[in-house]
């Protein structure tokens, strides 16, 4: 292996290393979250500044299904602070609106990247039970079992898919994390 190869293969493992401790720090902020320790306010900025501490920019060649889901993170957190920071940019829009929906764009993406990766093999889809009238009927939850990692969407290309593959399940549930979906921010 030449130098240059030995250096890329450093840092690759040092990004995976770096990106199992988010994930790990991550889950400290949800268990602070689940008891009560922190505001879901609190725990998005905790979040955000983890995200932006590990990294930058996501990746840009998300070849590994960690750097997926670490790109569905960078960009779910974008879009949640944009959502609550900015004004909307006409009377009446709501806060963030622009920026926001940019980031879940990206946001699907990532979650399109990491069915791919796992070729929709250990996952199961359903539509879950939201008190946002915008959500209700759209927002589903994407659990992936062996790495007990739930994303969420409302991506009508990303349901198509989750159903051409067999991996939707065609009934509305209440999420695995309601308590936190459901509250506001």
């Amino acid at each position: 292996m030449t130098a240059k190869g030995h250096a890329r293969a450093l840092e690759k493992v040092f990004s995976l290393n770096q990106i199992q401790k988010y994930f790990r720090y991550r889950q400290g902020l949800i268990d602070q979250y689940v008891k009560g320790d922190m505001s879901k306010r609190e725990y998005l900025a905790k979040n955000l500044d983890a995200v932006l501490s590990l990294r930058k920019d996501p990746f840009i060649n998300a070849d590994t299904l960690e750097k997926g889901l670490f790109n569905y993170q960078y960009f779910n957190a974008l879009a949640k602070e944009a959502k609550a920071s900015e004004p909307g940019e006409r009377p009446g829009e709501p806060v963030g609106w622009r920026r926001s929906d940019y980031y879940y764009e990206k946001k699907d993406k990532a979650t399109l990247n990491v069915l791919k990766i796992l070729g929709y093999k250990g996952v199961a889809a359903y539509f879950i039970r939201v008190r946002s009238p915008h959500l209700k009927g759209r927002l589903f939850e994407i659990i992936i079992e062996e790495y007990q990692m739930i994303l969420h969407s409302a991506n009508p290309l990303i349901l198509k898919m989750l159903r051409d593959e067999g991996a939707f399940i065609e009934e509305t549930r209440e999420s695995v994390i309601d308590g936190y979906i459901n509250q506001k921010y």
